[in-house]
């Protein structure tokens, strides 16, 4: 693999901090499906697949595909069908870019994967009759407060469906390398308790982390165990689980596969999702594939079918939804999609979930029916990337294997004819929101100018009326709409069969937007306001060995105001100094929502969001561009932002770290071009308009040095 310049390129499955909940499908046209053959009983032994196979041969290419264009340096797969595995393999890199054959014991971390093993453990402790998962969540956590009423309404289903109504997710020091501290989930309840809900519990599914966490803390207070230990326990042991584990327990950190980034040439510490109910376990998957098997109702005696039958029940189908009923979204208990398109097409039912962590990123599908399950595992790229080609290879297999007869066409599309469009749609202009950004939506000339979704997977282009309601992409691939829905609110609706060049394509229909009213706002809030507009806040408590230092944007907020609206960052300004979330989006755009709190303390204006405290821009002073100095980590924070300076620029920083401290130094267009703790290089070359943030112990002392070429 050709080693180019570090990027901060990282592919996730969505557009926020994370694409965990997205799944993908390969769309198919309408044809013939399952074969008219009897299936093969439980007591038969499923063929073994050759190295020469249709399945292999998908994998391969599928493989082969990832690590040349999707930033993937590691792959595992594995296929289990009636008890065996059938199908095994995978590549890796090692540390000069060589591609070698993977070991099946390699351990990777399967991200949002872990919820079904936490969704597992609750329903577990419903068997054994010590949980109700309709009864409210107070009953098993009697400490759970929020600044909300409505929390006693939150039911232990709701954590896992996702219509429980948190706002989502909190990140801080969760992704951290070589470190489990547990800083992330001790806090939770602490930040659940200042915190709104942004729907009425039960009111629609849109992924929330948070909840998973809960599940976690209800495993541990009702099992009165750790929850690595009830793993270990209730689900390893008796299925003699030896590579399935948590950061949390002790186990052989050379049995994980390594990360590694553009421009590094060794591979990063370890990384500890210390998040654990949410994406925090380890696995191989060969394993993920026999814990499918209790997913499935192969094991009554850890899960009875019962249990299992709940979780693949259409949960989200209860509230408001997207209406298309071709989608990967469509959550189970746990499940990111308990009806996974395309198998449906072919009279199979699939149920499917993935994860992404920053660097690993996990697929597990389901044919409960058929006791048939494929993982698909990486290092780099996306759990959209790896369900997408999961979905491929599984095909394959289940055509060799004679389950269906034949592989369904992709779904052409054709350049849209435009359409006279009616005066009402004009209604639909205006102010729309999303988590993070407001955007003004004109329509003009019957035509919609709309930017790249779905992380540029779906590129930015222009939509023209094409009939009912609807308009049509340039492509041909997506069609663009409006609903109004039973919750009062008008959405945006999004319906696309999304290309992936080299591994498939995908189906999916997710509202993108929410339509605003306006928001009038007293002069004096709209003067605060306007001051902040443009300006960056930095986060000052992410502990510097965190993964997110990766990506700096995820660590900052740049303030972007609707003034004329009311509105900033999608949020809805309340007075001066706050604003609150303004958007109620099922699925998955309405996803990881925030407040926006700001406060003054010395002439320093500050911002607290989504369980973080920023500081603006105006307080960061250029680094002393002299040849020593000394920074001191305050006891207030974990880092310390200093922009560079031209006097600075072209030195090369030379600092003295104290133990577990370090640095990340960033160009003017914030790419990182230095990362201590991933590179383990102590040195960087200061570029000019860039920012460098040192962070460590509170009370640290390091002593940086700059030395001209």
């Amino acid at each position: 693999m050709k080693r180019t310049k570090m990027s901060t390129k990282i592919w996730k499955k969505t557009g926020t901090a994370a694409m965990a909940a997205m799944l993908l499908a390969l769309p198919l046209a309408e044809g013939q499906g399952r074969a008219q053959t009897a299936p093969a009983s439980s007591g038969q032994t499923a063929p073994n697949v050759l190295s020469h196979s249709a399945a292999q041969a998908a994998a391969k290419k599928m493989t082969e595909a990832l690590m040349e264009n999707y930033g993937v340096t590691g792959v595992q797969y594995a296929i289990r069908d009636k008890g065996k595995v059938v199908l095994s393999g995978g590549t890796t890199l090692d540390d000069v870019g060589a591609k070698q054959d993977i070991s099946n014991t390699r351990m990777f971390g399967i991200g949002s994967v872990s919820k079904m093993y936490v969704t597992a453990a609750a329903m577990m402790l419903a068997d054994d009759g010590k949980v109700d998962i309709d009864r409210p969540l107070t009953d098993y956590i009697p400490d759970f407060r929020m600044a909300d009423e409505r929390y006693k309404q939150i039911t232990v289903r709701m954590l896992m469906n996702h219509s429980s109504g948190l706002y989502g997710s909190h990140y801080k020091n969760s992704m951290l390398l070589g470190d489990n501290d547990s800083e992330n989930y001790k806090a939770l309840l602490s930040n659940l308790s200042v915190q709104r809900l942004k729907s009425d519990p039960g009111e629609y599914s849109v992924y929330a982390n948070d909840g998973f966490q809960l599940l976690e803390l209800l495993v541990e207070r009702v099992s009165k165990m750790s929850y690595s230990d009830f793993l270990q326990k209730r689900i390893a042991e008796p299925l003699s689980l030896t590579s399935t584990r948590t950061p949390m327990d002790e186990f052989d950190r050379k049995q994980l596969e390594p990360i590694r980034l553009p421009g590094i040439k060794q591979a990063l510490p370890p990384e500890n999702a210390n998040i654990l109910g949410t994406g925090g376990v380890y696995s191989t998957a060969e394993e993920l594939t026999l814990f499918s098997e209790v997913l499935s109702g192969k094991h009554p005696k850890l899960l009875s079918e019962a249990s299992v039958e709940a979780m693949l029940q259409p949960e989200y189908r209860k509230g408001v939804w997207v209406p298309d009923t071709k989608n990967a979204f469509g959550y189970g208990l746990g499940w990111d999609s308990v009806d996974l398109e395309p198998f449906g097409d072919y009279n199979i039912r699939a149920a499917t979930k993935g994860g992404d962590t920053i660097m690993y990123h996990s697929a597990l599908i389901s044919l409960p029916d058929d006791d048939i399950s494929i993982a698909f595992q990486t290092s780099g790229g996306s759990s959209v990337f790896n369900t997408t080609a999961a979905t491929n290879v599984l095909l394959e297999y289940l055509k060799q294997t004679g389950k269906i007869t034949n592989i369904l066409p992709e779904k052409t599309h054709a350049k849209p004819v435009k359409q006279t469009m009616p005066a009402e749609m004009d209604k639909y202009a205006g102010l729309y929101g999303m988590v993070g950004e407001t955007r003004e939506l004109k329509i003009q000339n019957s035509e919609i100018q709309m930017p790249a979704l779905m992380s540029d997977m779906i590129p930015a282009q222009t939509y023209v009326y094409t009939g009912k309601g609807e308009f049509t992409s340039e492509d041909g691939r997506t069609v663009l709409g409006f609903d109004e829905q039973t919750n009062g609110h008008t959405y945006m609706r999004i319906r696309s069969d999304i290309a992936l060049p080299g591994i498939g394509n995908s189906r999916m229909a997710f509202y993108e937007s929410q339509k605003l009213d306006q928001n009038p706002v007293d002069a004096s809030a709209a003067a605060a306001w306007a001051k902040r507009q443009g300006k960056t806040y930095y986060a000052l408590d992410e502990k510097i060995n965190s993964l997110f230092y990766i990506s700096p944007s995820i660590l900052t907020k740049k303030i972007a105001v609707k003034a004329e609206s009311g509105y900033a960052n999608g949020t809805r300004i309340v007075d001066a100094d706050h604003a609150v979330n303004a958007v109620e989006i099922p699925v998955m755009n309405g996803r990881d929502t925030f407040d926006l709190d700001f406060s003054r303390e010395g002439g320093t204006e500050y911002l607290k969001a989504d369980g973080r405290t920023y500081v603006s821009e105006d307080a960061i002073t250029p680094i002393y561009a002299g040849e020593s100095s000394v920074v001191t980590i305050p006891a207030a924070g974990s880092v310390r932002w200093f922009k560079i300076p031209a006097g600075a620029a072209g030195k090369t920083l030379m600092p003295t770290l104290p133990q577990g401290a370090g640095f990340a130094v960033y160009d003017a267009a914030g790419t990182p071009v230095a990362l201590s703790i991933a590179s383990g290089v102590k040195t960087a070359v200061l570029p000019e308009g860039g920012m460098v943030v040192f962070g460590g112990q509170a009370g640290d002392t390091l002593n940086v040095s700059l030395k001209k070429k």
